[in-house]
């Protein structure tokens, strides 16, 4: 374990973060801040949609919303109750590879809340009438997602871009997936899946960090499965050859979504900052960068055009997405071909890239100014690997990226003629 006081520095460091690894293997990341009296929780289960066969597309999800809805020691009313009762907030989210967590109460709550975590992933009741209740919530979601034309067009462009890998696969899966997943089913995955390997917690507030640690342990230190399995290997992403186009018809829209673009580097990729700092020329800075610049304020094409890059344990997709009038949604898309051409040939200025330094260098400490952006910040860190300096090291980090790293990043990921385009609307 790494003791650390509460010196509250501008970022959190090494001196400052409490590191703990319990002896079912759970890691417990904790920093002190009694500036406020709340505490924030926050981690995940090393579980999610990567397990699931196509035909159950959205179990881990659907799963992870059960989650509350009652347990062997309380009812979901009760959950409620007792969450109301002390002000607080906890709540389950499931992505491909984690089923997330997190909470907010007072530092005197603390040891509530983790009782509550500790009884949802543990001992889960999976009620029929609830499971009922909510798959018809998913259900109507799923319905106002098929009318959506944001939404299609995303999902169309993943099913592309990572085609034959489990990234191509919507985490809350489809209608007649959902339809199919019984509460048996559900029971199964969270006996089979759910345990305290490659489990993260962090708590950060008003508590000081050996305390967030011993009370962690108290909720789920003595929590074991043997038989929890690894997360099976990523397969590679095939890069694409040429441009692969794709619409998706809705009926009765007055807007049509683009999105533009490819597979991105993976967040531990030497690459990945060069291109994060080349997306924010390209589309982020300012008025959204170059592709705002042209698409939306010169040309007037877009209700809103812009870049992004995301990037995790995988490869995320490095993508441009537009709001368009239908009736300009080709010549949007050679515009962004256009910028995208000029990206990859010209690359980026010096004083581009400085402007978008400094803009990654000053909101850092930004997002790091509460509780919930602390303890995401910590769950970043144990995620890639970071060292527990890394945020004081970060500026250094981004001011070292040059021009020529930039520019190779763009020309190893971007081509206008070697992109997924997915559209969806009238």
């Amino acid at each position: 374990m790494r003791k650390n006081g509460h010196r509250n520095s501008t970022l959190p460091g090494a001196d400052d973060i409490t590191r703990a690894v319990l002896p079912n293997g759970i890691v417990v990341l904790a920093r002190a801040n009694f500036n406020s009296q709340s505490v924030t929780m926050s981690g995940h289960v090393n579980t999610g949609g990567i397990f699931e066969p196509d035909e159950k597309l959205g179990l881990a999800d659907f799963t992870a919303a059960m989650l509350m809805r009652g347990s062997e020691a309380h009812s979901s009313q009760e959950v409620y109750e007792m969450i109301e009762g002390v002000g607080a907030s906890t709540g389950f989210s499931s992505g491909t590879h984690t089923t997330g967590f997190s909470g907010r109460c007072l530092a005197e709550d603390l040891s509530m809340l983790l009782g509550l975590l500790a009884e949802s992933l543990r001992q889960p009741i999976f009620p029929a009438e609830q499971v009922e209740r909510l798959r018809a919530q998913l259900l109507t979601g799923l319905a106002i997602r098929a009318q959506d034309t944001s939404d299609m067009a995303s999902l169309t462009f993943d099913e592309i871009v990572f085609a034959n890998h489990p990234y191509a696969r919507p985490d809350d899966g489809f209608p007649e997936t959902i339809k199919a997943i019984t509460r048996e089913e559900m029971a199964d995955y969270h006996r089979v899946h759910f345990g305290p390997k490659g489990m993260v917690v962090a708590v950060v507030g008003a508590v000081e960090p050996l305390e967030a640690v011993d009370q962690v342990a108290k909720a789920v230190g003595d929590w074991e499965n043997p038989g929890q399995p690894d997360q099976p290997p990523l397969p590679e992403v095939t890069p694409l050859a040429e441009i692969v186009r794709r619409h998706i018809a809705i009926a009765g829209k007055v807007q049509a979504d683009i999105i533009l673009g490819v597979a991105g580097p993976r967040r531990r990729d030497p690459e990945y900052m060069a291109a994060a700092l080349g997306n924010s020329v390209l589309g982020q800075f300012g008025m959204m960068g170059r592709i705002g610049d042209v698409v939306r304020e010169r040309s007037g094409l877009a209700y809103y055009a812009y870049s992004s890059m995301t990037g995790g344990i995988g490869p995320g997709s490095w993508e441009v997405s537009a709001g368009v009038n239908p009736e300009n949604v080709e010549k949007a898309i050679d515009l962004i071909r256009g910028e995208i051409r000029q990206f990859t040939d010209q690359g980026v200025t010096a004083e581009e890239l400085a402007d978008s330094q400094a803009n990654f260098i000053g909101r850092l400490p930004l997002t790091l100014e509460s509780n919930a952006g602390v303890a995401g910040g910590l769950l970043k860190i144990e995620r890639f690997g970071h060292s527990l300096d890394f945020y004081r090291q970060y500026a250094g980090l981004v001011r070292e990226v040059t021009v020529d790293q930039v520019v190779e990043a763009a020309r190893k990921y971007l081509h206008p003629d070697r992109l997924a385009i997915a559209t969806a609307g009238p």
